[in-house]
């Protein structure tokens, strides 16, 4: 049996691109690049028994959230401070705290988060749960990179992945 839950939705620019940001009573729960598909992310939901009550908020409603996200892409902020509601598996959630501790400015390979589980020959299992990161910035999977320091996969695109990176100093553009 599904229990009903509200989820409150903000949109908000950034230079990333339109996010969609869910938040629950709990804490935030997802942030989607461009338009959130309500359809999906119920589905999703429905597996782990949550039934949304979908809620808009309008321009003059807002989430704390956002303005920590303004501060960070400003470059005013390098941690946040927000309650999460995370729905995931043991292994996922536990790969999701392991990113957390990567700190603004610095990056981890996939190999490297698998041994900080204790799961060194998971490092395929730690992508598949960095691509399934509800998320991306806040749970920064975007400072995992290859072991070899190359750049990939990111649910938002090696674009969004690469600006972030460079946004933290962590990646050196070349003009």
């Amino acid at each position: 049996m599904s229990s009903l839950k509200q989820m409150y939705v903000k949109e908000m620019e950034s230079p990333l691109g339109l996010l969609s940001i869910v938040a629950s009573e709990r804490g935030v729960c997802q942030i989607h690049f461009g338009e959130i598909n309500k359809a999906q992310v119920t589905a999703k939901l429905s597996k782990a028994g949550i039934r949304p009550q979908w809620i808009h908020l309008n321009e003059n409603e807002e989430l704390d959230i956002c303005a920590q996200l303004c501060e960070y892409f400003n470059g005013l902020r390098v941690e946040f401070d927000a309650d999460l509601d995370l729905i995931g598996t043991p292994f996922q959630l536990k790969v999701w705290k392991e990113l957390q501790n990567i700190g603004y400015g610095e990056t981890k390979s996939y190999k490297d988060i698998a041994q900080a589980i204790g799961a060194p020959k998971a490092v395929r299992a730690v992508g598949g749960a960095n691509n399934q990161n509800p998320l991306p910035i806040l749970i920064p999977c975007h400072r995992v990179i290859g072991s070899n320091g190359a750049m990939v996969g990111y649910g938002g695109g090696l674009t969004k992945k690469q600006l972030l990176l460079g946004l933290e100093g962590a990646l050196k553009i070349s003009s």
